[in-house]
C-alpha cells in the first residue's frame, strides 16, 4: 500500500492535486506526520521542477543551484532577464547554471524558498508558451 501511495504521489502534478491527496491521506490515516507534510512539500517542488524543465535543483543553507534539462529553458529570453532584475540575489554561471543566494536558516525556510523560486521560473517559462 505505501508503494502504492509513493507511486500515486510522484505523479501530482498541480497544487491542487497534492492538496487533494493531501486531505484524502488525512481521511484515511488522521493526522499527518511532520515526515508526510515534508514529503508533500518536496512532491510540490518535483512538480514545479518537471514544468520548469528543471533537472536538478540542489538547495542549502546559502542558496540554491539550478540545473536545467539539457541546459534548456522554455523561455532563455525571459530568463535572462529576471536574473538581470534578481542581481546580486542571483547569477547565471559558465556552466548555465543558475544560482540563487539566500540565507535559509533552516529545512522549513529552504523548501518554501526553493518553491517560491521555482514558481517563479514556472511563470517565466509559461509566459513564452502563451506567446
Amino acid at each position: 500500500m505505501r508503494l502504492g501511495l509513493y507511486r500515486r504521489l510522484a505523479e501530482l502534478e498541480s497544487e491542487t492535486e497534492i492538496e487533494a491527496a493531501a486531505v484524502e491521506l488525512v481521511d484515511r490515516f488522521g493526522k499527518l506526520p511532520d515526515e508526510v507534510e515534508t514529503l508533500l512539500k518536496v512532491v510540490a517542488i518535483k512538480a514545479l521542477c518537471r514544468r520548469a524543465n528543471v533537472d536538478r535543483i540542489e538547495a542549502g543553507a546559502k542558496g540554491a543551484v539550478i540545473t536545467f534539462r539539457e541546459n534548456k529553458f522554455d523561455n532563455p529570453e525571459g530568463l535572462l532577464g529576471w536574473i538581470a532584475s534578481m542581481s546580486p540575489l542571483c547569477k547565471i554561471r559558465p556552466d548555465q547554471k543558475v544560482v540563487w543566494f539566500n540565507d535559509w536558516e533552516n529545512v522549513e525556510e529552504r523548501l518554501e524558498g526553493t518553491k517560491e523560486l521555482l514558481e517563479n521560473l514556472v511563470k517565466i517559462a509559461e509566459q513564452r508558451k502563451a506567446a
